[in-house]
């Protein structure tokens, strides 16, 4: 069953994968050794680590346009780490990561190799992650040792990467370690817009499509309206009736009732609104917004004001890329991974909500494939904020799956009930991080666990 079921998998992901990528500009060819217009590199020096006194190798250079830095011990074990960086903004400096939370260090003294490339391509670009991080991959082979094993770890949009990257390239990664990932593609941007016409509703002040002073005249309007001008994280509540409800259909949109999630909306409540801001640009990285929906979004708490009923209905702007099965710059995942997978994320964090793992979990289980994946809940509400101890853990606990141990312990993801207990996320949160960063905002997690 498992051999057919694999088989049917990689047929999919194939076709996935023949239906190909853009083709490419006919403009005079750029040498592969350096950036597109209008990019520059800055790719400083990378000095070596030296665990157990033997310095590590380290090659740092430029192919496809994008800079890259791989890093090999000694004692190489013979497999390979890739790391798939986030969001970039709109910057026209392309620069590359090495593997966050200590991660680096712990990788090379344990014997891997890893690699990171800047991608081509700032903005919110996945095919350019998807590709670049592959062909990177592919040198790494060419210049060292073709690895036994590779695997794919990083973060955010790393993590819209990686999804993807399982299903582009299937079978060409082993293990997968996605951390505050974007696994739920363009539901990332509903979500934006459902915060912005939403308290565009509350408030009554309309403000869609946002002109240019968005963030200075409507956004100081609203949330005055609304009682948020002077909500601070671990502060008194100052939200008013309809704050409170603007609170309340965050919560549900973001991943539903869960711990710390009521105190989590002090920490983003502005920056949400920052998200709804006019675009730099019109191509999907530049404007992913153009993907976002909320035509059949049915929001609740629908009390004092019918939402459902007044507020603004926005259609798909480009629906050809939102539902395109192409790898396109915010390309679909299909919950088909084809590599073991572990995945990291914070309960609080309403950047990339905890939604995305959610709907991640639960499209793998349609696909009948949630044998692949193990979904983890950390009790912190800023953006990737893991301790190397939570990090480091989920290494070592994927890296032994991968090596042919059992199937790691995960969380309930998928059941809202296991999710709104008061204790959810305490079993693979770091004790010893309480209560710095936003950890705080939860309660304290039994002593026993």
């Amino acid at each position: 069953m498992r051999r057919r079921r694999f088989a049917a998998l990689a047929a999919g992901a194939a076709m996935v994968l023949s239906l190909g990528t853009a083709a490419p500009s006919a403009a005079a060819p750029v040498p592969d050794d350096r950036p597109l217009p209008p990019y520059t590199i800055s790719n400083p020096p990378l000095p070596p680590l030296s665990p157990g006194g033997e310095p590590t190798a380290v090659r740092q250079g430029v192919f496809h346009h994008a800079a890259y830095d791989i890093e090999v011990p000694a004692h190489w074990n013979g497999e390979l780490v890739m790391w798939a960086h986030g969001y970039r903004g709109q910057d026209t400096v392309l620069t590359v990561d090495p593997p966050d939370f200590d991660l680096r260090q712990k990788l090379v003294g344990e014997g891997y190799a890893w690699a990171a490339s800047s991608y081509a391509d700032n903005g919110y670009d996945v095919r350019a992650g998807v590709v670049g991080t592959h062909d990177l991959a592919g040198l790494f082979a060419r210049q060292w040792h073709r690895p036994k094993r590779t695997y794919v770890a990083g973060v955010s949009m790393g993590g819209h990467i990686i999804g993807r990257s399982l299903e582009q390239y299937p079978f060409e990664y082993s293990g997968a370690l996605p951390m505050c990932g974007v696994l739920g593609d363009d539901r990332l941007f509903d979500f934006f817009l459902d915060y912005n016409v939403v308290a565009q509703d509350l408030s009554g002040v309309r403000a869609y499509p946002p002109q240019a002073d968005y963030l200075t005249n409507a956004v100081p309007r609203m949330e005055e309206a609304l009682g948020l001008s002077a909500l601070r994280p671990g502060g008194p509540d100052t939200t008013n009736d309809l704050g409170e409800q603007l609170r309340a259909i965050t919560v549900n949109r973001s991943g539903g009732p869960r711990p710390g999630a009521t105190a989590a909306f002090a920490v983003w409540k502005d920056f949400l609104f920052t998200l709804g801001a006019p675009p730099t640009g019109t191509t999907p990285a530049e404007d992913p917004g153009r993907l976002a929906t909320n035509t059949g979004t049915v929001y609740a708490p629908n009390t004092p004001v019918n939402v459902n009923r007044t507020v603004q209905r926005v259609r798909v702007a480009d629906p050809i890329d939102r539902y395109s099965p192409l790898l396109s710059q915010v390309p679909r995942i299909f919950g088909l991974p084809t590599a073991k997978t572990l995945t990291l994320h914070g309960l609080g964090d309403m950047f990339v909500p905890f939604s995305m793992e959610e709907i991640y979990g639960s499209e793998v289980a349609r696909n009948h494939l949630s044998g692949l994946v193990v979904q983890r809940a950390i009790r912190s509400a800023q953006h990737c904020e893991f301790s190397p101890a939570e990090a480091g853990q989920a290494w070592d606990d994927l890296a032994r799956w991968v090596h042919g141990g059992g199937r790691p312990a995960g969380d309930a993801v998928t059941d809202p009930a296991a999710v709104a207990r008061p204790e959810f996320g305490c079993r693979f949160t770091d004790p010893s991080a309480y209560p710095t960063g936003t950890r705080g905002l939860f309660p304290p997690c039994p002593a026993t666990r």
